[in-house]
C-alpha cells in the first residue's frame, strides 16, 4: 500500500468555503487519497463529486467535543449515512471517560458504532489523547475495541495537541489485531506519516496529505 493510500485527506475548519472543498475533493482524485474528511454540512456535495472514484467520504460525529447527547450523535450518524458518507469518526464522551464511566461511554459508542454498521459503513472513535493519561489511552482504546468500533483514533486536531507516537504506541498495544488505529492531528510530513506506520497507525489524518506526499 502507497503512503497516499493511508491518508484521510482532511478539512474541518470552520471557515471552510465550496473552493477550499473543491480543492480538497480535487486532491483526493488526483492522488487517490484514501479518503476526504470533512464536516457534515459537505458530506452530499462530496459524495456527489466522488461516486465514480475510489475515494471515500468522510465525516465528524459529535464534534469536537464528544460531548453531545447519543440521541443527536445517533441523528447526525444517520443523517450523514443518508447523505452518502462512507465512514463515520465519533468523538468518545470524553468527560464521562475521564469520571470513570465506562458504561455510559460504551453504550454512547455502541448507539453510533449500530447505526453505522446497519448501513455497512466503517466507524472510527476519537478518544482525544491529549486530554488522556498513558494508562486512560490504553483503557480507551480497549473500551473502543469491545465496543464495536473498526478504528480507534488519536485526536480531533482541536484539542492541545494532535497525535503523538507514543499515543499510537500505546493503542496498538491496547488493541492488537482486533481493531486498527487511526493517527490524527500533527501529521505534517513524510517523516511524520512514516513514524505513526511504522508505531502501528493503519491510517492518517491529515490537512497536510499535499506536503506529506512531497507535493506541497
Amino acid at each position: 500500500m502507497t503512503l497516499n493510500q493511508y491518508i484521510d485527506h482532511t478539512l474541518l475548519a470552520p471557515d471552510a468555503t465550496q473552493a477550499d472543498v473543491d480543492q480538497i475533493i480535487r486532491e483526493a482524485r488526483e492522488n487517490h487519497f484514501c479518503s476526504v474528511m470533512l464536516n457534515p454540512y459537505w458530506v452530499r456535495y462530496a459524495h456527489e463529486q466522488l461516486k465514480d472514484t475510489a475515494v471515500n467520504t468522510d465525516t465528524v460525529i459529535g464534534f469536537p467535543l464528544g460531548a453531545n447527547t447519543t440521541a443527536i450523535k445517533v441523528a447526525e450518524a444517520t443523517q450523514a449515512i443518508a447523505d452518502g458518507v462512507d465512514e463515520l469518526d465519533v468523538v468518545m464522551n470524553i468527560g464521562e471517560f475521564k469520571a470513570g464511566h465506562d458504561a455510559q461511554v460504551r453504550q454512547d459508542l455502541e448507539a453510533v458504532i449500530t447505526t453505522g454498521h446497519q448501513h455497512h459503513k466503517l466507524v472510527k472513535v476519537i478518544i482525544e489523547t491529549a486530554l488522556l493519561t498513558d494508562q486512560e489511552i490504553t483503557r480507551a482504546s480497549e473500551l473502543v475495541a469491545d465496543a464495536g468500533a473498526e478504528f480507534v483514533k488519536t485526536s480531533t486536531g482541536f484539542s492541545t495537541r494532535g497525535a503523538e507516537v507514543n499515543d499510537v504506541v500505546l493503542m496498538k498495544q491496547a488493541v492488537g489485531d482486533r481493531i486498527k488505529v487511526k493517527a490524527s492531528g500533527g501529521v505534517h510530513t513524510k517523516a511524520e506519516a512514516e513514524a505513526m506506520i511504522a508505531a502501528g497507525a493503519s491510517r492518517l489524518g491529515t490537512s497536510s496529505g499535499m506536503r506529506v506526499i512531497g507535493k506541497a
